[in-house]
């Protein structure tokens, strides 16, 4: 999510580029239509459809109809190979380093490998078959092998290295400088200045992290597919309503029990049924299955995983030069330093711990009086909170979901980007194999395809595709990627995106209900497919998403503002059965509950991004998983009717890959751009105020990394961010820690 949890609310695996993580074998860009070293003529027959340049409509499309899974290892072996070649006639060139012998020409070498690996990435997220998991155990440490290989090659960096020192550097345009600086401070930060046995140990660590990533997020995807609750009596439905029970049998069917009512150890399946199950011991159940992914002691258990994958941190991060993984993480993001972001972290978890205990409060009264005779458990929390929210607020949420259809919200979607982007999406004919000039090919049925045009010009943007539905071998929650990033470097090349979730289908052609806060987290992924859909720069490794992981939250979190706009609502939050629109009083009720039962919200992601940093900052310390997690949260004061929104051994943020690692706070930290963010538009003229739309396009959605994130957004709002935002925004009284010196570079 770039795979993004690029996401958010979601066990999101990141994908990093071959000179920006040691040991994260990712592209620089993908699915290019310019030259490079493939020809298919040359190919073996199972590698030449992944290795292909891409063809057909759009400047190319990926060939996903074709791919099947022994296609992946001799196209890998391949594509690196080429890559070595291209990498080796920059490397041996006799003329001077120069910008485009050198700086450009890395940014065009790997065409092969950037297009494999798109496609490699969207089997290992949706399409993740027994088949396929042999593959990735086998291929996750060569990729590392041969990220290093790219990261530690000597000449490559003197050369680099040279273009970064030269004085010409200084009369490149400000793009090219921030590129230059970019490709030098990666390839240091990445161990290109270590000595050769320095060299050889990083490789090491980083060959052994990705394969423990690997069995990381197998083992977690595991648990979600076998530790299912299968349902055979209507009775044990009792309190649910009919959506959930819709795709409780349509999940039930799909696993061969046609008649019963599966709960799947998923997101979206667990949170409804906590919500409304009236059973305690079946809410207990689904509750204990969810949180003890990883942790449950047999053959898929993560905790000796995560106690290795926190040493080898440790070990490379001294190799390196820094005293921990998280200062290492932190040096390139907005935050610098671990400091600054516990600083944020702490304002912000006092008042939200105390709005908790006031939350149970309101609960352990309703409870009480409805017969409980023990105190409120972490099972208990969402069931009891919503009945808090109708006695407060007078709001069922079972109210509210007949006006939240899927479809419906996806072209509100479309409609905000139309309204503050200029952007148009056309449905797109999908599956063919032999494709006609306006056809995409899919990796599986559900996913649809639009096309992105400019508003004003009818100008082709690029391509979004859409795979809604959870399914065996997708790993849960929500993200974005990127197949092929926007550049136009060496001719134009447009952005190819996805936004993938794991919503429940019910019955076959019946609407799809869904939540508010799933509705926030479709527009939130959207906000990230709008990023890289609005990049608008000339190199890939700028382009779009490729920005510091606390600045990369930003937009999509700011999307989510735009579901409640009375605009959205009217237009596109209609009755399941009626048709009409969101009742007003609704609304207005919505509204009057905007900061209700936000103390769980913050505090369950809190707890996680906490443990998270002080994981990372304990250094070579030996860490048993379960007792640091108990323990750290003790001493934090944590509140016992709340769970981490991630426990240690299922957090695949930050052990699936090194994406967010050290750096789950970024959406705390985002968070208060947004709040910030947000204002100028309620300050000016609302929501869709053109003028401060034009400008957040301007410095925000369309300049990719070539800018600092902090100046970008100082150009945006006219001021460093106001962190009083953040706590009206969440409705806490103690305001957080000034954050001007913290995002200035």
């Amino acid at each position: 999510m770039r795979k993004l949890p690029l996401s958010c609310h979601s066990a999101l695996v990141p994908l990093f580029f071959s000179l920006v993580a040691p040991g994260c074998a990712a592209p620089r860009y993908r699915g290019e239509t310019c030259s490079g070293v493939s020809d298919p003529s040359r190919m073996a027959t199972k590698d030449a459809v992944t290795l292909a340049t891409w063809s057909g409509p759009y400047g190319g499309v990926p060939p996903f109809a074709k791919v099947t899974v022994d296609q992946f290892k001799p196209a890998f072996e391949a594509a690196m190979n080429a890559k070595r070649v291209e990498l080796a006639a920059i490397a041996s060139t006799k003329e001077a380093p120069t910008f485009e012998n050198t700086i450009v020409a890395l940014e065009a070498a790997g065409a092969d490998y950037v297009r494999i690996e798109a496609i490699y990435d969207v089997w290992s997220s949706t399409m993740n078959s027994p088949e396929f998991q042999a593959i990735e155990r086998e291929f996750a440490p060569k990729l590392a092998a041969f990220a290093d290989e790219t990261a530690q090659n000597s000449e490559i960096f003197q050369r680099v290295a040279a273009v970064y020192a030269a004085p010409e550097t200084k009369r490149l345009t400000p793009e090219q400088q921030r590129l230059t600086w970019k490709r030098y401070t990666t390839l240091v930060r990445a161990g290109a200045k270590l000595d050769v046995p320095s060299k050889k140990r990083l490789s090491e660590i980083n060959q052994r992290l990705a394969s423990l990533f690997t069995s990381f997020s197998q083992n977690v995807l595991s648990d979600e597919e076998s530790y299912v609750l299968l349902l055979d009596k209507e009775s044990d439905l009792d309190g649910l309503p009919e959506s959930t029970r819709a795709g409780a049998a349509a999940a039930a069917e799909a696993r061969g029990a046609k008649g019963n009512w599966a709960i799947t150890n998923t997101r979206s399946s667990m949170e409804p049924f906590l919500t409304y199950a009236k059973r305690e011991d079946l809410r207990e159940k689904v509750w204990t299955s969810y949180v003890n992914r990883g942790d449950n002691g047999d053959a898929h258990d993560n905790n000796k995983l995560v106690t290795a994958i926190l040493a080898l941190r440790a070990e490379r991060a001294k190799l390196l030069g820094y005293p921990t993984h998280a200062h290492w993480r932190l040096e390139d993001a907005m935050a610098k330093t671990p400091e600054r972001a516990m600083a944020l972290m702490q304002s912000v978890w006092e008042p939200a711990v105390a709005r908790v205990r006031e939350e149970v409060a309101d609960m352990q009264t309703i409870a009480s009086k409805e017969g409980l005779k023990r105190k409120i458990a972490p099972w208990d929390y969402r069931f009891y909170a919503e009945k808090v929210r109708k006695a407060k607020y007078d709001i069922d949420e079972n109210e509210v979901k007949p006006y939240l259809q899927l479809e419906k919200l996806r072209e509100g979607m479309f409609w905000v980007a139309g309204e503050l982007l200029g952007l148009s999406f056309s449905p797109i004919p999908t599956g063919s194999t032999e494709l006609r000039p306006t056809e995409a090919e899919v990796y599986h049925p559900d996913v649809r395809v639009w096309e992105v045009k400019a508003k004003a010009t009818g100008k082709h943007v690029g391509l979004w595709y859409f795979d809604p539905y959870a399914r065996p071998g997708k790993r849960s929650g929500a993200w974005m990627e990127a197949y092929r990033r926007q550049s136009r470097f060496r001719g134009e090349v447009t952005t190819i995106v996805s936004n993938n979730a794991n919503f429940v289908k019910g019955k076959e052609g019946a609407p799809v209900l869904i939540s508010w806060s799933d509705a926030r987290t479709l527009f939130h992924e959207f906000g990230h497919a709008l990023h890289g859909l609005s990049s608008n720069v000339t190199y890939p490794t700028l382009s779009g998403t490729e920005v510091a992981r606390d600045y990369v939250e930003f937009p999509s979190q700011l999307l989510e503002h735009w579901v409640h706009t009375p605009e959205v609502l009217e237009k596109f939050a209609l009755h399941v059965e009626t048709g009409k629109p969101i009742p007003k009083e609704l609304v207005a009720k919505l509204e009057k509950a905007n900061t209700f039962n936000q103390g769980w919200n913050t505090v369950e992601y809190l707890s996680s991004a906490l443990v998270d940093m002080k994981l990372h900052l304990a250094g070579a310390q030996p860490i048993d998983p379960d007792a640091f997690e108990r323990d750290t949260l003790k001493a934090m004061g944590m509140p016992a009717e709340v769970v981490m929104r991630h426990r240690t051994p299922q957090f695949s943020h930050i052990f699936a890959s090194d994406g967010y690692s050290a750096g789950y706070y970024s959406y705390l930290w985002s968070d208060t751009l947004t709040a910030d963010a947000f204002n100028a538009f309620t300050e000016a003229k609302g929501p869709y105020d053109s003028e401060v739309a034009n400008r957040l396009r301007q410095h925000v959605f369309s300049v990719g990394d070539t800018v600092d994130p902090a100046e970008g957004y100082r150009a945006f709002r006219g001021r460093d961010p106001d962190t009083k935002a953040l706590m009206r925004k969440r409705g806490f009284l103690k305001v957080a820690a000034p954050l001007k010196a913290k995002v200035q570079n």
